[in-house]
């Protein structure tokens, strides 16, 4: 018990840490480009049968944002917006923390901040920069396939990327390493879902620029969420030993 309320404690600070950062991070940077894309939204005219997709998405900021649905909630611009932003970013962040530090325990090996920032980009790859290569970021009013189909496969690559890595960086044999390739490279060549037809009211430019921003963004969160997992971590248990 003492050691799950540490290891919670590590998460906790991390969380709130990387958390805060990027939601500051994201009223600079995606938050802009999303506001942007839903004034093309606003101002395009009503169709029984629009070629955008109209259900719930993230969009980068951490919030979730309806879009044509109707019914949904979603917060108003202003505090309430950024708030809804703050609150999701940090409790992201204390949920990826709580992987992270549960993987350093079961791992075993000696922690500091350097070793938690090659975690992070590990997380990074796997979270961020692999299912980004067939579902990028998308800003409001884009086309998309159906919600369940692109949750599927994003958790399949999610997966098959994390046990590719850890073959070839934990894997005793070279063709362990060969096998983790192949598991990386395995949803890519079946490919993403992708809608009927591809669509988007915004311009492509503003599209193009909202994917590079959010990338960028997801680099930093799990760069920053790495590094204060690592410090926490073996702040906390060399703490506990000593």
């Amino acid at each position: 018990m003492e050691t799950f309320r540490r290891l919670f404690l590590v998460a906790a600070l991390a969380g709130l840490i990387s958390g805060l950062f990027i939601a500051v991070v994201h009223q600079v940077s995606t938050t802009p480009l999303i506001l942007a894309a839903e004034q093309y939204e606003t101002a395009a005219p009503a169709e029984p049968a629009a070629a955008a997709d109209t259900t719930t998405h993230t969009h980068g900021d951490g919030a979730a944002h309806d879009h044509g649905g109707g019914g949904a909630w979603a917060p108003a611009d202003g505090w309430e917006r950024t708030l809804s932003t703050a609150v999701a970013d940090v409790l992201t962040g204390i949920g990826f923390s709580l992987l992270l530090v549960a993987a350093y325990r079961i791992w075993g090996g000696a922690m500091n901040w350097r070793t938690g920032l090659y975690w992070g980009l590990a997380g990074f790859a796997a979270i961020v920069a692999s299912p980004n290569l067939g579902l990028p970021p998308e800003v409001p009013g884009t086309a998309a396939a159906p919600l369940l189909d692109r949750q599927i496969w994003w958790l399949a690559t999610v997966a098959l990327t994390g046990a590719g890595l850890a073959m070839i960086f934990q894997g005793k044999r070279y063709w362990w390493a060969a096998l983790g390739l192949a598991l990386i490279v395995l949803p890519h060549a079946y490919g993403a879902p992708q809608p009927a037809e591809h669509a988007s009211l915004a311009p492509a430019a503003l599209s193009h620029r909202f994917i590079v921003a959010a990338t960028i963004v997801g680099l930093l969160f799990w760069a920053v969420l790495g590094a204060a997992t690592g410090y926490f971590y073996n702040r906390v248990f060399k703490d506990a030993a000593a």
